[in-house]
């Protein structure tokens, strides 16, 4: 599996429908209230094992960070936008988090107003 071809395909898709928020919503501009989105990735494996260690190694590769939970991974703001709109940052992480999902990782989409 080439996982940096998935990371690639949902960032790519995050920001599309992130700009298409942007777009439809306000003209393009940044607008709205502000805040972060994220991708949230729960590993499958626990990580004492092999399988579970590779599959860190592998999230941490595509570009995700362990949360302050310990138990999951996130990669915050996968549309890469620029703007401060939370909707179209959430709109960008939801499709993030749906790509990843068709690639057999157990992602979902989080946000908070700041």
């Amino acid at each position: 599996m080439d996982y940096n071809a998935i990371i690639y395909e949902a960032k790519l898709e995050a920001r599309k429908l992130g700009q298409a928020f942007l777009d439809e919503y306000y003209g393009g501009q940044d607008a709205g209230m502000c805040g972060f989105a994220w991708v949230n990735v729960r590993p499958m494996n626990k990580g004492n094992t092999k399988a579970g260690k590779e599959e860190r190694k592998v999230l941490r590769a595509m570009g995700f960070e362990l949360d302050w939970t310990g138990k999951e991974f996130q990669l915050w703001n996968p549309s890469g936008l620029g703007c401060q709109n939370v909707d179209a940052k959430y709109a960008g992480a939801k499709a993030a988090a749906s790509i990843l999902r068709e690639h057999g990782f157990n992602a979902s989409a989080g946000l908070r107003l700041d």
